[in-house]
Formats: structure tokens, C-alpha cells, sequence
């Protein structure tokens, strides 16, 4: 329900939320042009001696207003011959033009009305509630999609369009929201929907009927700052009946042209100063400071409408529909989808294709909208999840879990829960487990227990399916293939040997970056902005399983480097160990948040061994700050696989790197890395005292020795790998 109310207006109105948003940029950067361009103010000035001096320059003034800007219009009679000018408040001479801008009353014209009148504020008004329920609901939605407001600035992740989407939303949904509110206040002012309280003084009954006394010797005009005034108007020449009437950001009254006395006075009401702020924060008159950062800020509408698209349509292919799929509440079986880069829709949608073919009703929806109370129907509960980083949700599902653990069970329905993944990480299926045993604990009767697919395995998936149909009594085929990645071409520039001698050929192999706009970036072409783990997949010639990296370099780099190990009888490391310079390979970026350095002083505890000093290598020569980290790195020979080992050199006399500690196994010696830890255990417990964060990257066995290792040395301490790592401090890369 959020994201249809979200969606549906952001795109019904989008071309006609872009026009006024553009136009009110535009007009946004007229306060500031005429705050700057105005004449200064003189301080302490009052009325009475502005009139005085306008009057001494134009004997036949008739009225003098002052704008929110500040800036001082007379306007006179020379004859019947009209006159106006920009005042100087310090002289009372002209300063300018006072003239109109005709870009400017075109454009206001525009942004109010549509240069149609009544219908074209009523336009805009529908505009302006389509931009507030648009931000009003984009907040929830990026409240949702972070995990609570609390975690509104964390950092986001996810495909490109929808991050960029995210990012803008969240720094500029404060005032897009604002400004939708302020104009819909305006307009319903404009039409008279709103109290009016504005001060509409009567013409007194009595004046002094005497005539002549200047401005300056005038009491009340002498009370009034120049700062407070709105506009003055004089006296119809020679008419010892009238006054001057007066107004200011209080209120309006007449002035006795005779005594200089104040005749009469009424005060704004509550309505009329709300309607002042409203119209300031709206326009940035009298702000313009405020003008100027409102105008910014509603920049962010154009971004937002394009990545919004972008979502939409990225969503539309990710998310097919089956022909025929019944409505939530008569479905036989839901199928509900957790997923970051849309594929496990695929899957989804073969099985609800599988489901329909043996007479049954099925609904498909993101696990996000899980709502077990409107499955009225449901003999059935499918969810299928995809794990993100290290055991998380995809960025869509952060709040499902919980919904889950609260819900209470269906009467009728048993769940089931599929999860997909790739064995290569840690916590593998991690989310998709964490979903069951939440399902679990909750009192939900399990269709079947948890299962796992290893890399969108369509043979794993036609198990399960087979499975499943074993449990509803129904024979089940679902049969998906998913499509390749999109990749984009990588050219080899320069490579690194190392490992002939010990039996292990290892390289270091640089790609040039491809060239790729934002836009491009946004709409998923060429490879998006990375960092230093994350990876880099590689579908190897013969296969349309990838093969994942951990990256060594970031974008800022300027190039794409990974460490590559050839194994026996390794389809890709053995493609990639066979180019030479010139040559290229097909890749693309997978992001990998779960393992990159916060952006903390505290001391950084790196520990890797092997090709594992990959990523470890890339934080470092991104260390610029020159943060304090110690790195612990093992290999076979010093001359044979010590890998970056120049590198570390510079590294460590620039300040990039504050230690260096290194254990081999191919030598009289034979450390490994765990021996080296535990001869610095107590540097490692000062290390973590501090607040140290540890990141650690290899192989699956040495990782876990690592952390073996590190139990040890830290459990003095009162703690342990998974305490830091509940806390944020301790990340793993293993393969």
C-alpha cells in the first residue's frame, strides 16, 4: 500500500512536478539577485525619515513600499505622467529601475498558474499534493528501507538507481515536503479556504484637517523602523480630509498628515503572521539565503524523478507477473519475494507459472508487503529470500523480519521458506535462515524445512520444486534459468607474477576502468562506484556461472585489480592467469558493504594470507588520512608469493600503514599467520582496547583459524570475534 501510494503520483504527475520544481529553482535565485542588488539599509532608520527624504526628491510621491528583500519602490506623479524608481534609503535619490523583470513575471506567472489563471492554480495545487504525498511517503519508504528512523543516515546500499533514488530522497525530503505544504497553504489562501485575520483598519471618522507638517516631524511614521514597513501611501494632494495609511509586518493604521498622530491602528491576527512565514518560506523573499538553499534542495525533484523511473521500470522487469495471478486474498498458495537484484523474482515466477498449471491460484508479492491476515485463502506460505552481505536482508526486506517474528500464525496455511545464495560467503542463506527460525519461533506450522540454493542453481531449484509438490500432493516442475549478468568488457594493462617457484601461480592482474557516465551508472551500465572488497564477478568462457574476486583497488584508483590464484583445474582462474596485456575479460561489480573499513581513527587490525591481501592491499592505499593500521599477512616464501610486497614497503614509509608483521610457511621457520598473532597477542589486545576494528580475508580454513586464534588472545579480555563482531568490529571474507 505505501509504495503504490508513492508510486502512483510520483508517476501520474512526474512531467508536471518537474516543471514547477525547475521554475521554482529558477525563481528561487531572484531574492538573492535582488537582496544583493538592493541598495543597503541604513541602521535605525525610521519611516518618518525615509518619507522625508523620498518627498525632498519626488514633491508628488504617492507611495513607498518595501519588499521582504529590502529593497525601497517609490512611486510618483509628474503630471499625469507616471513615475517609479528603485529607492536609495540613505539619499532618497533613484537607484534603479523599478520595473519588472518580463522573464520574471512570465515565470512567476508559470510557477503559480500555469499561465492559466484559476484552472492553472488549481493545477498546481494538485502538484503540489502530489510532491506531499510523495514526500510524506518517500520518507516512510526510506525509513523502512535503512531499518527505523534511527537509521535514516546510515549507509545505503543496493543497485545504483535505487541508492541514488535514496540518497537524494533523504536529504532533500525535508524541504520538498515544505515546499509541497507551503504552496498548498497559499493557494488555498488565494481562494479564500483559510480564516483571515489580516488587519483592515476603517478610515478614521475625524481627522485634524490640517495640512503641511513633513514626514520627519511626524510621531507616529518616527516610531516605525524602516525594517517593519510594508507601505506607506500619502495623502491625495491638497485633500486636508485624507491621511496616510500605513502598513507593516504588524498590522495597518492612518496617520494624521496635520499632528503626525496615529489615528487609528489594527494588529494582525495569528492567521495573517502564520501567512507571512508561509509565503517566506515558500518564495525565500525576505531570506534569501533560505531562498537559495530552497532552490537546491528542490533540484533534488528532477534526480528523483528519473531514478524514481528508473526503480519503476527496473522493478516492472524484476518483478513479473504471472498471467492470471489471483488477488492476495483468494490465492491458494503466496509467494513472497525478498531480493537486491531481482533475481530470485525469476525463480518465483516459475514456480507460480508450475503452481498454476496444476490447477491452482496463486499471488506473487515482495516479502516487504507480507500481511498474512489479508490470506484469507491461503493454504500456503511461500517465502523465497535472497541474503545480502554477510547474513543481511535485501535493502527492500529490512523490516520484513520483524513482521514475521510478530505476525501470528495462519489458521490454514503452513510456510515455507527458500533461500538463496552464494556457499561462498560466511553466512551463507543467512537471511533466509534467520526468516525461519523467526517463523519458527513465532508458532508457524513448516511446509517444509529450510532449503538453500547455491548460486541461482536451476537443478537445486527443480529439487526443491519436486519437493515441495511431494508436500501439497501435487507433481511440480518449475524449471528456471536465470539470465547472465550484465557485464562490461575489462582490458588487461599490466599483470604481476608470482608462486612459480612454490607451485602456486598467483598474479596481479589491473584492468583499465571503463568509462561510464552517471547516467550510465544509474541506469545499471558499466560498473558502478566500488571499494576495495567488493567483488568482482567473472564468467569464465563455457559457463554461465560467475566466479567472484575480492576487489583491490576503488574507483578512485583508476583502475579495476584483483589477485587471482590459479587451482587445478580452475575454469576461470586458469582463463585469467592466460591473459596477457591488451586482452580482455567480461565482469561485472557485486558490492560487498559487510566488508569495508568504517570511517573511524580507531586503530584498523588487517589479517590476511595468500590472495586474501587483495582487498587488504586496496584499504590500505585508500588510507590517505593515513589511519593507524597494522597488517598481519602469511604466505609460502618471502621470494616466491610475498605479494604487494613493494608496495607495503612504500606504504609503511609514507604512513599508509603503520606495521607490518608477516609469518612463512616455505621457510626454515614455517609461521602461519595464526603463529604470528599469538607471538603479538598482547599488541592485539592493546590494538582492541582502543577500539580497534579487525577485518580478516582468505582462505575458509584459515579464517577460521584466524578466529580460533583470535578467541584466545582476546578472551583475557572479556571478549571474542563474535562479541566484536556484534558490535560492528570484526568482518570476514573467506572463500
Amino acid at each position: 500500500m505505501l509504495r503504490s501510494l508513492h508510486r502512483w503520483p510520483g508517476l501520474l504527475a512526474a512531467v508536471l512536478v518537474l516543471a514547477l520544481s525547475l521554475s521554482g529553482v529558477a525563481l528561487s535565485v531572484f531574492p538573492a539577485v535582488e537582496a544583493i542588488s538592493a541598495p543597503p539599509a541604513v541602521a535605525g532608520q525610521t519611516v518618518a525619515d525615509l518619507a522625508a527624504k523620498v518627498q525632498a526628491t519626488h514633491p508628488t510621491v504617492e507611495q513607498i513600499r518595501r519588499a521582504p528583500s529590502g529593497r525601497i519602490t517609490a512611486y510618483w506623479f509628474d503630471g499625469n505622467t507616471p513615475g517609479s524608481a528603485v529607492i536609495d534609503p540613505a539619499t532618497g535619490q533613484d537607484a534603479g529601475s523599478a520595473d519588472p523583470s518580463a522573464f520574471r513575471t512570465w515565470l512567476t506567472d508559470f510557477h503559480r498558474a500555469l499561465l492559466m489563471e484559476d484552472a492553472g492554480r488549481w493545477t498546481t495545487a494538485a502538484a503540489a499534493l502530489a510532491m506531499l504525498v510523495l514526500s510524506v511517503s518517500g520518507a516512510a519508504l526510506v525509513a523502512r528501507r535503512q531499518g527505523g528512523w534511527r537509521k535514516w543516515f546510515a549507509p545505503m546500499r543496493g543497485p545504483a538507481a535505487g541508492r541514488w533514488h535514496g540518497e537524494f530522497a533523504r536529504v532533500a525530503v525535508a524541504t520538498l515536503t515544505l515546499s509541497a505544504f507551503t504552496a498548498l497553504w497559499m493557494t488555498a489562501s488565494t481562494f479564500d479556504l483559510l480564516p483571515a485575520d489580516e488587519a483592515n483598519a476603517a478610515f478614521p471618522a475625524t481627522v485634524s484637517g490640517q495640512t503641511g507638517l513633513s514626514p520627519a516631524a511626524m510621531p507616529a511614521l518616527a516610531a516605525v523602523p524602516v525594517a517593519d514597513l510594508r507601505d506607506l501611501t500619502f495623502p491625495y494632494a491638497g485633500d486636508a480630509t485624507d491621511a496616510f495609511a500605513l502598513t507593516t509586518s504588524q498590522g495597518t493604521g492612518f496617520v494624521d498628515q496635520g499632528t503626525g498622530a496615529l489615528l487609528v491602528w489594527a494588529v494582525n491576527g495569528p492567521w495573517a503572521n502564520i501567512g507571512e512565514w508561509i509565503y517566506l518560506l515558500h518564495t525565500g523573499e525576505g531570506a534569501a539565503f533560505w531562498g537559495l538553499i530552497l532552490g537546491l534542495a528542490t533540484l533534488a525533484a528532477p534526480v528523483l524523478a528519473v531514478t524514481g523511473t528508473l526503480v519503476w521500470l527496473r522493478n516492472r522487469r524484476n518483478r513479473p507477473s504471472v498471467a492470471g495471478m489471483a488477488s492476495a486474498g483468494k490465492a491458494e498458495t503466496v509467494i513472497l519475494v525478498a531480493s537486491e537484484g531481482g533475481s530470485t523474482w525469476g525463480f518465483a515466477k516459475a514456480l507460480g507459472h508450475a503452481l498454476q498449471q496444476a490447477g491452482g491460484s496463486v499471488h506473487i508479492a515482495p516479502l516487504s508487503a507480507f500481511a498474512p491476515q489479508a490470506y484469507s485463502a491461503a493454504q500456503r506460505i511461500l517465502i523465497m529470500a535472497a541474503t545480502w552481505g554477510d547474513g543481511d536482508a535485501p535493502a527492500a526486506s529490512q523490516s520484513a523480519l520483524g513482521r514475521v517474528a510478530a505476525a501470528a500464525p495462519h489458521p490454514t496455511a503452513r510456510l515455507a521458506v527458500l533461500g538463496f545464495g552464494d556457499r561462498s560467503f560466511p553466512a551463507f542463506c543467512g537471511y533466509a535462515e534467520a526468516i525461519d527460525t523467526a517463523a519458527r519461533a513465532a508458532g508457524w506450522q513448516m511446509l517444509l524445512p529450510l532449503d538453500r540454493i547455491d548460486r541461482h542453481s536451476a537443478q537445486a531449484f527443480a529439487r526443491w520444486s519436486a519437493t515441495l509438490g511431494e508436500a501439497i500432493g501435487t507433481p511440480l516442475s518449475a524449471i528456471h534459468q536465470p539470465e547472465p549478468p550484465r557485464t562490461t568488457a575489462l582490458t588487461l594493462v599490466t599483470r604481476r607474477d608470482y608462486g612459480e617457484a612454490v607451485q602456486a601461480p598467483t598474479a596481479i592482474l589491473r584492468f583499465a576502468l571503463p568509462s561510464a557516465s552517471l547516467f550510465d551508472r544509474i541506469a545499471g551500465r558499466g560498473l558502478p562506484r566500488f571499494q576495495p572488497g567488493d567483488l568482482l564477478g567473472i564468467v569464465p568462457q563455457g559457463s554461465s556461472v560467475p566466479r567472484y574476486y575480492s576487489l583491490a583497488s576503488g574507483t578512485g584508483d583508476g583502475f579495476v585489480e584483483i589477485v587471482v590464484r590459479k587451482h587445478p583445474g580452475g575454469l576461470c582462474s586458469g582463463q585469467l592467469l592466460d591473459l596477457s596485456a591488451g586482452q580482455s575479460v567480461q565482469g561485472f561489480v557485486k558490492p560487498n558493504p559487510s566488508f569495508r573499513p568504517d570511517r573511524s581513527d580507531a586503530p584498523l587490525i588487517l589479517v590476511g594470507a595468500g590472495t586474501g591481501i587483495g582487498p587488504l592491499a586496496g584499504i590500505i592505499r585508500a588510507n590517505t588520512r593515513r589511519r593507524p593500521i597494522y597488517l598481519w599477512f602469511g604466505a609460502r616464501h618471502p621470494q616466491a608469493d610475498f605479494l604487494y610486497g613493494a608496495d607495503l614497503d612504500l606504504w609503511s614509509a609514507s604512513g599508509q600503514l603503520a606495521n607490518l608483521a608477516t609469518a612463512f610457511s616455505r621457510t626454515a621457520t614455517r609461521h602461519y599467520v595464526q603463529d604470528r598473532l599469538r607471538a603479538d597477542a598482547e599488541r592485539i589486545r592493546d590494538l582492541v582496547s582502543k577500539g580497534g576494528r579487525i577485518m580478516v580475508c582468505g582462505g575458509r580454513e584459515m579464517a577460521q583459524g584466524v578466529r580460533e586464534t583470535l578467541a584466545e588472545i582476546l578472551a583475557p579480555a572479556g571478549l571474542s570475534p563474535a562479541t566484536l563482531k556484534a558490535g560492528g568490529r570484526y568482518a570476514e571474507d573467506s572463500y
